[in-house]
């Protein structure tokens, strides 16, 4: 079992290196916050509750020699409802259009049914290089990290999957974070760069500005509506007759639940809750565009969407 914890060693030949990796793991194992930290910037939304990626939110990391492109997919799961059944549709096809995947365990979880389940999957994929991340490792001891590692490489022997690596990293720590970077780049084919040098992303604004919203709403709910918000960016404009020098951005969003008794927790007392995501989500969404906003915010029902065909298209799934 080869754990990589020093630095790799640069090629001297410069050979450019551009393709997809995507982090798979069950939900909340630390996949968005290691695609924030790689990219040094917040392209995906991190909540500490579980499925809360919903898109695939790709983030850029630019090096000189090579480009990685993140693919960060909601979490594998056993789906309960039709959103589920699409949510896993969409990870298998992204498994298979990859040139690297990485499944993120948790340092601090021994590993259960759910990694199992995803492990298996992942076995049956072949061609695909596939790297070991042991996330969170800023939350064991060394002890509890070894065994987490002895306990990944045992995993892929059982299931017949050869770990290309297997890297502990901790992303809030920033720990090996540029480690597992220097490591996934060689498993990337030859190649120019995809994406101009800025781009961190390929969400379109108006998906990471419903995200950030979402994310914000998330927040304040903790565990009463973890899969029941949706937000729809209807419009953003920019104002019309303002100096050059004070611009101000118009966004109009609302915000779906499945069911009318969840409208008042989603709006708070005397409209405090509401009010306050506005307030959050303004700041993370001029701090993303670079400008000032107006941020109008509504909340609708819209009934059990998460079951229905015709309103997860109009919700954008």
């Amino acid at each position: 079992m080869s754990v990589r914890t020093q630095s790799s060693e640069q090629s001297a030949e410069a050979v450019h290196r551009a393709g997809f990796a995507c982090f798979v793991g069950r939900p909340n194992a630390g996949k968005s916050t290691l695609t924030n930290a790689l990219v040094g910037q917040k392209v995906a939304i991190t909540s500490n509750r579980p499925q809360t990626t919903r898109h695939t939110v790709r983030g850029i990391v630019h090096r000189p020699d090579a480009q990685l492109i993140l693919v960060d997919t909601p979490g594998l799961h056993k789906p309960r409802t039709l959103l589920g059944e699409r949510l896993n549709d969409v990870v298998r096809t992204t498994w298979a259009e990859v040139d690297v995947i990485g499944f993120c365990l948790p340092a601090d979880q021994k590993i259960g049914p759910g990694d199992r389940f995803i492990a298996k999957e992942l076995a049956g994929i072949r061609k695909t290089p596939k790297v070991a991340i042991v996330t969170k490792t800023d939350l064991v001891d060394s002890k509890a990290l070894a065994e987490q590692l002895i306990a990944v490489d045992r995993l892929g022997k059982e299931l017949g999957i050869t770990w290309a690596e297997i890297v502990p990293v901790s992303a809030t720590a920033n720990k090996q974070v540029d480690l597992l970077a220097d490591l996934l780049i060689p498993l990337m084919p030859e190649g120019p760069a995809l994406y101009p040098e800025g781009d961190l992303t390929d969400e379109p604004e108006q998906v990471m500005v419903a995200e950030l919203i979402r994310e914000a709403a998330l927040e304040g709910v903790r565990d009463e509506l973890p899969h029941s918000i949706a937000v729809v960016v209807e419009e953003m404009l920019p104002r019309e007759d303002r100096p050059a020098d004070k611009p101000l951005l118009d966004i109009h969003a609302n915000l779906f639940i499945e069911r009318p008794s969840q409208k008042g927790i989603v709006i708070g007392p005397k409209g405090k809750r509401l009010k306050e995501v506005g307030v959050k989500s303004r700041k993370q969404i001029e701090a993303l565009l670079g400008t000032p906003v107006f941020l109008d915010l509504h909340v609708k029902v819209a009934k059990d969407w998460q079951r229905d065909p015709k309103q997860l298209r109009r919700l954008g799934f």
